[in-house]
């Protein structure tokens, strides 16, 4: 079962390229569910068919869902938050404040990416489609489940503990409220925590299976999509560079609404204005083929840029959409994509054994990247935090750089290297 992304700048045409390649492997046979996690959702719009958050049949084969932010909001998380407002109002916290602290940033997206997982594992689909939101609602989306993870996995301890703690105070004996009466007794405050517990492991376990999906470059892939102008251009740069930090897979780019050739022949100002159009494409193609197939972190396989043209009227309804498709795919397959190389490497640049004097070099293959982009590093413990044009990456550092300290970085092609050196109080000592 494959799991393949779409997202691009807003109005690039994401939504009808993700139903076309769902329709197209419909009619191949597969069994093809696409869902929109888009809030602004066009998906039925592009089938000609209502959507609700569980998959209709739209044709044969072909599964569709507009997933329900607030449906999946009052759902699982709705009981998370009643458990932890609970617990705060039991130790004194105002019901007001309470409300605002059990909130989480970003958790419709994680909800809405939690589904996505849910109704992978549970159909029957050959492949799920997901049309995402534009792209930088889509790095939010796809960062949060390693965020979340790490916030869980660093603080979730420590935050039980002093919980446990404030219980155990409480158990001392209940204090009255303004109101003059007894407070929640130590024993419904432990079952209130307790179940509140067990609603935070839930929420680690989805987390982390979500991370787990995301990582497995087998099962899942993200294709960007662009229109062929500079300015979205450079942000489908840029957005290969932030998702290879996050270790997501990007197996292809789309250029959509390419301006056809004129005939030679044909003159007059209209003719003038489609010369220069797609001259322009043509110029912001090259250079997306260029950096898409080129350099050291080049993949294997299929590394052009495909190309839809423009149509004179829009596809709207299954069979308009799979001649967008053939149009875009030809004979090829539509799940294939470029391989991904690993994301990081490990090199000995100097030195040998255990010789303080060694030097490392570890490198992060990021598409892309801008050899201006400001670059920040930070040691956190044995991680390495990585914030580059904004966004940010814990990597978690291999057992021999963990005993070495960064003595600097450079950006190569398509690649940030970090050069580490031993530490001499701690080299020897794991």
């Amino acid at each position: 079962m494959r799991i393949l992304l779409f997202t691009g700048k807003g109005g690039v045409g994401k939504t009808t390229l993700a139903a076309a390649t769902a329709a197209r492997l419909a009619r191949s046979g597969r069994k093809a569910l696409v869902i929109s996690t888009d809030p602004a959702h066009s998906l039925g719009d592009a089938l000609d068919v209502p959507l609700v958050g569980e998959p209709v049949e739209v044709t044969s084969g072909l599964f569709a869902a507009h997933l329900d932010s607030r449906a999946l909001l009052e759902g699982a998380w709705g009981e998370l938050r009643g458990h932890l407002r609970t617990v705060l109002s039991g130790a004194g916290v105002d019901e007001m404040v309470a409300d605002e602290l059990t909130w989480l940033p970003g958790v419709e997206e994680l909800l809405a990416l939690g589904e996505v997982r849910r109704l992978a594992q549970t159909g029957p689909w050959d492949v799920v489609i997901v049309d995402c939101g534009p792209t930088a609602e889509t790095l939010r989306l796809l960062g949060l489940p390693e965020a979340i993870g790490g916030y869980l996995e660093r603080l979730y301890p420590a935050h039980r503990r002093a919980m446990r703690g404030l219980l155990a105070g409480i158990a001392g004996g209940a204090s009255p409220n303004r109101g003059g009466a007894a407070q929640a007794g130590p024993r419904t405050a432990v079952r209130n925590w307790d179940a509140a517990v067990d609603a935070l492991g839930r929420l680690a376990e989805q987390v982390a299976a979500l991370r787990d999906m995301l990582a497995d470059h087998h099962t899942t892939s993200i294709r960007l999509v662009l229109t062929p102008e500079r300015l979205v251009a450079a942000e489908t740069r840029r957005t290969m560079t932030a998702l290879s930090l996050h270790g997501l897979r990007v197996d292809g780019i789309v250029a959509n609404r390419v301006v056809p050739p004129i005939a030679p022949s044909t003159r007059g100002p209209a003719a003038r204005w489609v010369r220069a159009r797609r001259a322009e494409q043509e110029e912001v193609l090259g250079e997306l083929s260029a950096l898409w197939g080129t350099g050291p972190s080049a993949m294997a396989g299929d590394r052009s840029v495909k190309a839809v043209p423009y149509t004179a009227a829009e596809p709207i309804g299954v069979d308009a959409l799979v001649e967008v498709a053939d149009a875009l795919y030809g004979d090829d397959e539509p799940l294939a994509g470029s391989d991904a190389p690993p994301l990081l490497s490990v090199r000995r640049t100097a030195g040998d054994g255990t010789d303080l004097e060694s030097e490392f070099e570890l490198a992060l293959r990021l598409p892309g990247l801008d050899k201006g982009a400001p670059l920040e590093l930070t040691r956190i413990d044995d991680d390495l935090a990585v914030t580059l044009a904004g966004v940010r990456r814990l990597v978690a550092l291999p057992s021999v750089l963990s005993r070495c300290e960064v003595l600097g970085a450079r950006i190569g092609v398509d690649e940030l290297v970090v050069v580490f050196r031993p530490d001499p109080q701690v080299w020897m000592s794991r």
